[in-house]
Parts: C-alpha cells; sequence; structure tokens
C-alpha cells in the first residue's frame, strides 16, 4: 500500500533546489573566511556534532514538508536537522549578503552561521527552505566560530512558532537540536566568558533572501549580477509581477514596501520588539527573520529596546520600529535604482509605506480597542490620549488590552479615583497610580465606553474583536527564561508546554492562566528577561 504523499518519510522529500541552480556559485570550495565576489552564495557543508538530542519540533511546520511524527522522532531527522547526515538531492550554502547595521554600512556579513540545507517541494507544490542555524563556520563567519547556543535556539523556536500563531508574518521553526558539545560565549562582551551547551535550530521560510542580498551587488557595482538575482526573485516569489522589467522591479519594491508595513504593524499590535532591525535582518517577504536579542513589551514604554548594543542610542526601540522600517526599505531602494534608472516610482513606493502604515495602524487600534471601524474624529484622539497615558505608570500591555475587553459598555465610570477592578492587574507597581493619574485614566474610560456604545453592536461582538486582536497569551521573556533553565538542566518539557500554550494564544485556556501573569520581580533586571545582546 502507498504512503500518503503528506505522509512522505524523510528519504522521499523531493527538493528543487531554485537558488543554487539558476544563480552563481563562489567558485572556491574550501570553507575559509573571505571576501566573496561575482556570487550570490558559497556551497559549505554542515559540521559535525557528537551526541545531538531533539529538544523539541514544531508538527504544524512538519506538515508542511509532508513529514508524519514518526519521521520527526527518528534518530534520523535529528542526524539530518543537526546537521550530521545530508540527504540526497540536498545542496547545502551559505548566502552571500552586506548590510546596514546600526545605520552603517557594515560591508559583506552573510550567513555566518546559517546553512540552507536545500528547498523541497510538498505535494501542494509549495517551495520550502531549510536553514540550520548554528550549523558551523562558513566563509561569512568572519571572526566567529559558527555556532549557536541552547538558549537562543530555544528562543528563537519558540517565538518563529508564537508569531506564527499570533497571526504575525515569519519565518517558522521545525526543530532544536541539542548538539552534546559546549560553545563559549561571552553573553553581554564584558570579558566574562563561559561554555554553554550548543544547539541547532532548524529554519523553514518560502525564501531566506534579505535587503542585504541585493545591497551588497549594488555596494560592489556588480550590476549585471544585481539584476540577476532581482529577476531570480520576481521569477521564484513574486510571479504574479510579469516577467522583469523596470516596470515590475519598481512594482516588486512597492510590494516589499506593503509588506514591510504590514509586518510592522502586527509587531505593534502584540508589543514584539524586534531589537536589531539592520538590513541584513529584513526580508524581501516581508517576514519576521533573525530572532536575536528580541523582547515582548510588557511594560509599556515605547523607547524599550531588549538589545543591549542599543541602550544607549535606542536605534530599535519599540516606537521607532516603523521608522526603521521606512530608513531600511530607503536602503533597498538605492540597492535597486541602477535597474530601475528613474526615482519617482521608488519615492512614491516610500511615501505609500507611510499612508499604509498610518493607515493599518489607526484600523490597528480601532480594533484593540473593539471597534467595527477607525472613526477618525473619535478615534484618532482617544488613541493618542492613550497611548500617552499608558506609559505613566508601569502597565502590562498584553492584560491592559486584554483585561479592557471585560468591561461592560454599559458601565459607569466614576468621576472619582477608583479604578475598574479588572484594570488593576495590568499595574506593575499600583503606588505609582496617583490620583491624577487615575482621574485621567477614569477620564479616558468614559470617552472610550461612550464611543464603544455608539458602535450599537452585542456586547459580545466587541469582545470577541478585541479578544481575537489582543493575545491573552505572548512568549514573555520570563517564560522563555524558564524554559531555557530548565532545558540547560537537561528538562526540555516546558519548552515543549510552552509550544502548545502558544498554538492558541488568543484563546482562554483556564488551565494554562498562570503562563498570562505579569513579568515577576525576579525577572525585572535579571539576563534573558529584561535584555539581551547579540551574542547566542
Amino acid at each position: 500500500m502507498n504512503m500518503p504523499i503528506h505522509h512522505r518519510t524523510l528519504a522521499s522529500l523531493v527538493f528543487d533546489n531554485r537558488f543554487t541552480g539558476d544563480l552563481p556559485a563562489d567558485p572556491q570550495t574550501d570553507n575559509h573566511r573571505r571576501q566573496v565576489h561575482g556570487a550570490c552564495y558559497s556551497r559549505v557543508m554542515p559540521t559535525r556534532v557528537s551526541a545531538p538530542r531533539l529538544v523539541a519540533y514544531s508538527r504544524e511546520v512538519a506538515e508542511l514538508l509532508d513529514l508524519a511524527e514518526p519521521a520527526c522522532l527518528s534518530p534520523e531527522f535529528t542526524e539530518i536537522f543537526v546537521g550530521n547526515k545530508v540527504l540526497p538531492g540536498m545542496d547545502p550554502m551559505a548566502m552571500c549578503y552586506g548590510g546596514h547595521q546600526f545605520g552603517s554600512w557594515a560591508g559583506q556579513l552573510g550567513d555566518g552561521r546559517a546553512i540552507n540545507l536545500g528547498e523541497i517541494v510538498n505535494h501542494r507544490r509549495e517551495h520550502w527552505t531549510l536553514q540550520l542555524k548554528g550549523a558551523g563556520p562558513t566563509p561569512y563567519s568572519r571572526r566567529a566560530d559558527g555556532l549557536a547556543v541552547l538558549r537562543s535556539s530555544i528562543r528563537e523556536f519558540l517565538c518563529s512558532e508564537a508569531m506564527f500563531h499570533l497571526g504575525i508574518p515569519t519565518t517558522r521553526a521545525l526543530s532544536v537540536i541539542a548538539t552534546g558539545e559546549l560553545v563559549e560565549r561571552d553573553m553581554f562582551y564584558d570579558g566574562h566568558p563561559k561554555d554553554e551547551p550548543g544547539a541547532v535550530v532548524c529554519r523553514v521560510a518560502p525564501s531566506f533572501l534579505r535587503f542585504g542580498n541585493f545591497e551588497i551587488l549594488a555596494a560592489r557595482g556588480e550590476t549585471a549580477l544585481l539584476q540577476r538575482l532581482v529577476a531570480f526573485t520576481l521569477r521564484s516569489d513574486f510571479p504574479d509581477l510579469g516577467p522583469p522589467s523596470p516596470a515590475s522591479y519598481a512594482e516588486w519594491f512597492a510590494e516589499i514596501c506593503r509588506s514591510t508595513a504590514a509586518m510592522v504593524i502586527h509587531w505593534m499590535r502584540v508589543g514584539f520588539v524586534h531589537g536589531v532591525m539592520n538590513t541584513d535582518n529584513m526580508s524581501i517577504l516581508g517576514l519576521t527573520i533573525d530572532y536575536g536579542p528580541y523582547g515582548w513589551l510588557e511594560d509599556f514604554a515605547p523607547d524599550w529596546t531588549p538589545n543591549t548594543t542599543d541602550a544607549e542610542s535606542r536605534r530599535y526601540s519599540f516606537n521607532n520600529q516603523p521608522h526603521i522600517g521606512q530608513w531600511n526599505l530607503l536602503q533597498l531602494a538605492n540597492a535597486i535604482y541602477p535597474l530601475i534608472g528613474r526615482v519617482e516610482p521608488l519615492q512614491e513606493a516610500l511615501a505609500e509605506y507611510n499612508a499604509q502604515f498610518l493607515a493599518g495602524w489607526n484600523e490597528m487600534m480601532a480594533k484593540k480597542l473593539g471597534f467595527k471601524a477607525f472613526e477618525r474624529s473619535t478615534d484618532d484622539p482617544l488613541i493618542k490620549e492613550l497611548v500617552t497615558i499608558l506609559p505613566q505608570v508601569e502597565t502590562d500591555m498584553t492584560i491592559f488590552f486584554r483585561n479592557l475587553a471585560t468591561l461592560p459598555v454599559g458601565r459607569q465610570i466614576p468621576e472619582g479615583t477608583v479604578l475598574p477592578e479588572p484594570l488593576l492587574d495590568a499595574y506593575y507597581r499600583p503606588e505609582q497610580l496617583s490620583d491624577a493619574y487615575r482621574i485621567n485614566m477614569n477620564g479616558w474610560l468614559r470617552s472610550y465606553l461612550h464611543r464603544a456604545q455608539q458602535d450599537k453592536g452585542a456586547e459580545e461582538e466587541r469582545r470577541q474583536r478585541m479578544n481575537s486582536t489582543n493575545p491573552k497569551y505572548v512568549l514573555r521573556n520570563y517564560l522563555a527564561q524558564l524554559a531555557i533553565d530548565r532545558a540547560e538542566a537537561g528538562d526540555f518539557a516546558l519548552v515543549g508546554e510552552l509550544l502548545e500554550l502558544l498554538r492558541n494564544p488568543y484563546d482562554e485556556q483556564p488551565e494554562k492562566a498562570h503562563f498570562a501573569a505579569k513579568r515577576p520581580d525576579w525577572a525585572r533586571n535579571r539576563a534573558g528577561c529584561s535584555m539581551l545582546s547579540c551574542s547566542s
């Protein structure tokens, strides 16, 4: 009896490596650090490890690849997705790209610790690229070792899947596998390195192309190769735009502007802060990519960044993300300008980014507040006042918006200083609640509930709108750290439990309500719970 096509074994995966088949490779085949010119990638093999052990895998991503549970729990799966075994049809390689890091051109960067195993085609004719992060050095590793540690690998694995289930465009994660080996890391670059358990994440996406793949070719004046890469990208990922031409290149850039704006709006909706929005960390598909020093805005502090490297300038803070998205798009526009030859369509697309973000922000905030649609005359001042009030005291963003849905529209808010009970749970330090703050918040609540009454819909409809926009559960930094602490001691159960929880972030899940609690005091300043570095 033939096995159903969606229950393929590992050996029957179908590889269709378009990138390596259509674009030029680095002519040098030895794996040493170097500048790579006239090529889009370098072929390189993953580094073998001694004692791999599966930490967790995502069943949804396995289904994308047509893999059933027995295949994912097999020893062969662990050997393949840690990099110890390469299947027939795989064509391992590392991409060449550059990037602007913290606003400055950094030159060649490339996949310093990421190795693409190959592209598969599933039974729905979808292309998925399999990429190992932490599988050893490549020509782009510079002075680094190409490895990753368990803590950063668990964070990337869990957040990739959490973001997907929140409805946010993202790369996916198939698996995280401990290597059984130690990796030396200086977490805060302060001269105190230590050995940590190593791991490898298998990331999955239709494409891992970044703004930086195009920037490096433009910076080097390799215009013919730049045109070849853009033409490949249009054929592979944007076929609806038609054959390559200056007009289709301009529409391609406009589409990237639209998808980037939509992605950043989603980040703002749930309080996600990427932490390192360099152009080499920006996907041309509008996917959240490269989960490094990210964080979740627990206290609604708009200038917060999770990245210790960015602690002084706060370039990549929560509030700056929309502006940085456009700045990065401008760098991509500069790179592809030689193919278009006219600045006007690029300027129009960048202006449209602004317009789309503003419209999307208003629509998103209206949904967070439970309104049927954004009404400028009433909602614009309401939203502006709220984002002014929230940072005045330490307020948990997720809990505030979730609990706001529990207030009945007909509730009378008194003129005094007594706040509604459901909102009190959102405050970390109730002693910060001055009488002036309480009066201001109550005034806003009266205006808000009056506006909500104007929608004249059923109470339950408003609550459903809010609860499908405002998650009950996000991957709070301290929850990830708890899972990491246990995993480093050999217990992977909490990784699996959080993965299961985050599959349904908008559902109440009463038996798991403790995972929706505010950040505990012990996590306020602890590494991994407050800020992180770019180190893995």
